[in-house]
């Protein structure tokens, strides 16, 4: 049995293969519910989250595992809005940023950190574009400031010299160097890990959260569920039925219209980029808004991203670079690098496709996907089922808010229910930011698991995985996490599928976490 934080839910919020199967039996002998959400990503949990916290009966179904989708393919940051008030979407603007301080503050601090964002500035020009630099950073933290998020979060940007440049970022070509901008944003640890907190906290709140279930079909009010293990079948009834799929929401409802963007990343060891623990953002030629950055990774890696390009024709359940996209990054990269980047360094890539709405104002012609508005809508589709779609990682609480909002006016309009809650509810492992280095436990597992860290440290010891991953983070994603394959473990909980050769190093050690944990993983 893993304790359980007191006062944090009230209910254990532990997710595992028995309380799956229990919940589909209590699901299958009482069929009616308030909420069925479908989708697992960030957006669902939140919805199954702010739903189960106003008391409703919920149940949140995906058909594979938690952030199976879209949402372990973010580039793990909380963004603060400063790209959408350069192209004057101001309500998107102020709605992250406010989003982006929940998460640091109060929701999520043990998943989040301030990460400094360093431009070089080189000659000639280095004056008028670090001028231009710094009154878009500048405008970005008076929105930090309207928000109330302190200083000693995230601090004021400002211009630094070449020698703070260099020791920030030391990959960065010095020829030329005058200096750089420096401002700071809000990073995850880990977007997949963000996605399983908000899920457990779910089902501490009493929602039933049920991953490998499909449903097979669904209507305003009722939905087939099929448990993609045993095959059996559960015919729901329910008030509302609301789609968190993603850029799959067509299957559901295909009155729902979306332009589907891609998001592409690559993945470096972190030395070739100099260990740097600051993101280097380098601004793509020919535009005056949008850059290619690298950022600090988990398992002594980097990433480097990202493109937004069309993403048209039959959606992957796993989107790639392609080798244009692959060659751009590195090409916009280089431009600032000492030593350049070569294929050679790249030893992963991962992609991920955004759910832009179709006609979103904000949109430039038809391949401008990069400009489209990253707003979000809450749609009714002919069969009753209420779509989410658009919006982004950092504003998947407001959505979520927006969304059981939508449902109570037009589900329970008879019925006073209470508003949202989860602005002041923290999620799964959250702690005060300042006492973090308080927690009795390994400093790795303080970053993953926050003030749960001692429990997580306290399982038996066994054969660790590569990079690092210890038996007890293996272990912790079976018994607490919910993690029902070997894939769940990898891929999900520990990100060690990421790169192949981690993934082969590591495989017995996540079959021997299944074993301690006695379950048999599918």
């Amino acid at each position: 049995m893993i304790p359980r934080i007191v006062g944090r839910t009230p209910q254990p919020s532990a997710l595992s293969a028995g309380r799956r199967a229990r919940e589909l039996d209590a699901l299958a002998a009482d069929p009616v519910v308030d909420v069925l959400v479908i989708g697992g990503g960030a957006t669902g949990a939140g919805i199954a989250l702010d739903a189960a916290s106003r008391g409703l009966r919920t149940v949140l179904v995906e058909r594979r595992d938690l952030a199976h989708g879209t949402s372990r393919w973010s580039s793990k940051l909380i963004h603060g809005g400063l790209r959408y008030l350069a192209s004057g979407q101001l309500g998107i603007a102020h709605e992250s940023a406010a989003e982006r301080h929940l998460l640091m503050t109060r929701l999520a601090p043990h998943l989040t950190r301030p990460l400094a964002q360093v431009v070089p500035l080189y000659a000639p020009g280095h004056v008028s574009r670090g001028a231009y630099l710094g009154l878009g950073y500048g405008l970005g933290d008076g929105l930090r400031r309207f928000v109330g998020t302190p200083g000693d979060v995230l601090a004021p940007p400002g211009p630094i010299g070449r020698a703070e440049t260099l020791r920030l970022v030391p990959a960065v070509d010095p020829d030329g160097l005058r200096g750089g901008v420096r401002g700071w944003d809000g990073q995850l640890l880990d977007d997949a890990r963000l996605v399983v907190a908000i899920a457990r906290t779910a089902a501490g709140y009493g929602a039933s959260v049920l991953t490998r279930v499909e449903a097979v079909s669904a209507g305003g009010d009722a939905a087939v569920l099929r448990d993609a293990i045993t095959g059996s079948e559960i015919r729901v009834r329910a008030r509302a039925v609301v789609s968190a799929t993603g850029v799959w929401a067509g299957e559901l409802d295909p009155s729902v219209r979306l332009r589907p963007s891609r998001g592409t990343h690559l993945v470096v060891p972190a030395d070739v980029l100099g260990g740097a623990d600051a993101s280097l953002t380098v601004p793509v030629p020919g535009s005056s808004s949008r850059f290619v950055f690298t950022l600090p990774a988990p398992h002594g890696r980097a990433y480097i991203g990202l493109t937004d390009v069309p993403a048209p024709g039959p959606l992957p359940e796993e989107p790639h670079a392609t080798e244009d996209e692959i060659d751009t990054l590195l090409a916009t990269v280089n431009t600032v690098l000492a030593r350049p980047l070569v294929r050679d360094d790249v030893i992963a890539t991962f992609a991920g496709l955004r759910p832009l709405l179709a006609g979103a104002e904000g949109g430039g012609g038809d391949d401008a996907t990069s400009d489209l508005s990253r707003r979000h809508a809450i749609l009714e589709g002919p069969s009753g089922v209420l779509s989410v779609v658009g919006g982004k990682l950092t504003t998947y609480r407001r959505m979520a808010q927006d969304a059981v909002d939508a449902v109570a006016e037009r589900r329970f309009g008879g019925v006073d229910l209470p508003g949202s809650l989860t602005r002041g509810i923290p999620l799964t492992g959250a702690w005060p930011r300042q006492r973090l280095g308080g927690i009795a436990a390994p400093a790795r597992l303080v970053r993953r698991y926050g003030a749960e860290a001692p429990f997580a440290a306290s399982l038996p010891d066994g054969p660790g995985a590569s990079c690092g991953v210890t038996p007890q983070e293996l272990e912790w994603g079976v018994v607490v996490e919910g993690a029902l394959t070997i894939d769940d473990l990898l891929d999900r909980r520990t990100r060690l599928g990421l790169v192949g050769a981690d993934r082969d190093a590591s495989t017995d050690a996540a079959a021997a976490a299944f074993e301690r944990a006695g379950v048999d993983p599918i």
